[in-house]
């Protein structure tokens, strides 16, 4: 890729998981990444492994003020964002067991990343998104359809819902500025934060019921990335496109 055609592309939670992955696939055709999370170590050594072209910035994206200033950064430095990725996020069990205040305290944790923090993120990195061509993708999850795949993932479940409605409501908005607005919703994706203390059992339980008959990686979702990001797809915005073996289809 030459420095002219050279994208840049923001990721958030890009230190581990989907996150590191899709900045991986970026580098890997070329692109200027710049990787966001919380963790300063672990984005200093994604940024290190992954050598130069990859920039990070510590930053909770569900502070208006942290994400306001380090697009505001982004942006003096390169002057516009091709690719914006929203995978930021985590899940806590959240059940009616809990005390009310518990329970507000921990569902309260994951909206503000899952779904808050994508909307941040969006919002600032909107106006400054290159046209045509610009690409806005989330993260979503099979829980948004499903609930989870166990007791306790109310929390989650709703919030990437939320994420579902916030592609949708941006793609009516954006799509007619040439940007388009997708979100990709995986399976089960092992050895990630979500799922890399899974114990066994339940995982081959997951791959029985998964017909291509494997876990799924984390690079299985960065190819999606890769292709939602693509001028091939700049025919799909408001899609929401499940990566997940056919364990869930129809949708």
């Amino acid at each position: 890729m030459s420095e002219k055609q050279r994208r840049n592309v923001i990721i958030t939670g890009g230190n581990s998981g989907i996150g590191r992955a899709a900045a991986e696939a970026f580098v890997r055709e070329g692109a200027q990444v710049a990787i966001i999370g919380r963790d300063q170590a672990r984005l200093k050594d994604t940024a290190e492994t992954l050598a130069s072209g990859v920039n990070w910035y510590r930053t909770d994206v569900s502070k208006r003020e942290q994400v306001a200033t380090t697009v505001e950064q982004i942006v003096a430095d390169w002057k516009q964002i091709d690719v914006l990725v929203n995978v930021a996020g985590f899940a806590r069990s959240v059940t009616t067991d809990m005390s009310l205040a518990e329970a507000e305290r921990e569902w309260d944790a994951v909206m503000e990343t899952n779904l808050k923090g994508s909307f941040l993120m969006a919002t600032a990195v909107a106006p400054h998104l290159v046209r045509p061509g610009g690409r806005m993708i989330f993260i979503s999850s099979i829980a948004a359809y499903t609930g989870g795949s166990r007791a306790g993932s109310s929390a989650y479940a709703a919030a990437k819902a939320g994420v579902h409605g916030l592609t949708y409501g941006l793609a009516r908005e954006l799509s007619s500025q040439d940007i388009t607005v997708n979100a990709i919703a995986p399976g089960f994706i092992a050895d990630t934060g979500f799922t890399g203390h899974w114990s066994e059992q339940r995982i081959n339980g997951i791959v029985s019921q998964t017909p291509v008959g494997r876990a799924g990686q984390a690079d299985d979702i960065a190819a999606a990335i890769l292709y939602l990001a693509s001028p091939q797809a700049s025919f799909v915005t408001g899609e929401i496109l499940n990566v997940n073996g056919g364990w869930l289809f129809g949708r």
